[in-house]
Order: structure tokens, then sequence, then C-alpha cells
């Protein structure tokens, strides 16, 4: 079993709470609001699964497919790329945060590229450092598989209630 269908059978228990064995450890599955909303056809395109979650600290822990689709001439992940799954990892902190209460339009974002990204699994994390009434403040991150920290982001985002949002 690949990856990216070990990810998915443990989105899959997430759903109902079991656990997996995974890197030699077993690890707790929890459920959050983003179980109950489908995904986005972006998501999809990148990759996009829940590895885990700790929606009451706002933190959660994402993983996406560095496709060779998405490199540039010098074979990396083009940065546009690694942009998106930053915003969608850091969007999603705060919806799990707020159990779907929340979602965020995307105000600004900063992000600092640190190294090339290789074709392949590439991770992404995220904190709410911040929830106002209406604006949020998020960090997030992003590295490969051999742990090397690709880049950095920040973002502020708007506040909307989800059903307002979602479709």
């Amino acid at each position: 079993m690949d990856w990216v269908n070990k990810a998915f059978h443990a989105d899959t228990m997430l759903a109902v709470g079991l656990r997996y064995q995974g890197a030699n450890k077993e690890v707790p599955m929890i459920a959050t609001a983003l179980d109950r909303i489908a995904a986005p056809p972006s998501a999809t395109l990148l990759g996009w699964h829940l590895l885990d979650a700790r929606p009451g600290e706002g933190w959660i822990k994402i993983g996406f497919e560095g496709k060779r689709e998405f490199c540039n001439p010098a074979g990396f992940v083009q940065g546009g790329i690694l942009t998106a799954m930053l915003d969608d990892t850091m969007g999603p902190a705060v919806f799990a945060m707020t159990e779907g209460r929340l979602y965020t339009a995307t105000i600004s974002l900063t992000v600092n590229f640190l190294a090339p990204a290789k074709p392949g699994r590439i991770i992404g994390e995220a904190r709410v450092t911040q929830l106002g009434k209406t604006i949020a403040f998020i960090e997030g991150r992003l590295t490969a598989k051999d742990g090397t920290l690709l880049a950095t982001a920040t973002t502020n985002a708007r506040l909307v209630e989800a059903g307002k949002a979602i479709q």
C-alpha cells in the first residue's frame, strides 16, 4: 500500500475514531469538522489528506502529493503550488479549531522558500497563532518526506461563517 492509500485509509479510520499502525507506532485518530465536508477540487488536485489534528490547539498536519506535473523546468515543485499547499493547510487549521463554524478567506500570505521541493510526499503543518472575532493569524510550514524544511508561511485571514461560505 503506498503512502497516499495509507493516508486515505487513515482518514477513513479517522472518521470513525479508530487507530492505525504507522511508522512503527500507533497513531490515534480523531474526528474533525473536516470529515463532514467534501474536498474541493483544488485540494484533490494537490493530493490533500488529513494526517493529524489537534483542533483544541489550532494545529493540523496535512499530506500532499508533489506530482511531477507540478514541477518547473529545473524538476522541482513550482513555488505557486507550494504556496497553494500552505494555504490549504493554514485555512483548515481554523476550520478544525472552530469545529466547522468558521471558514477563512485569505487576506495576505507571506511565503519563504527555504529549499527546493522534489516530487513526492510533502507534509504541511499549521498552527493558529491568534483567532480574533473577524481575523485569524496562522503560521504554516512544509517539509519533505526526509524532514527537510521546504517553506514557511504566515497568513492573515478574514473569518466568514462557514454556512455562508461553503456551498
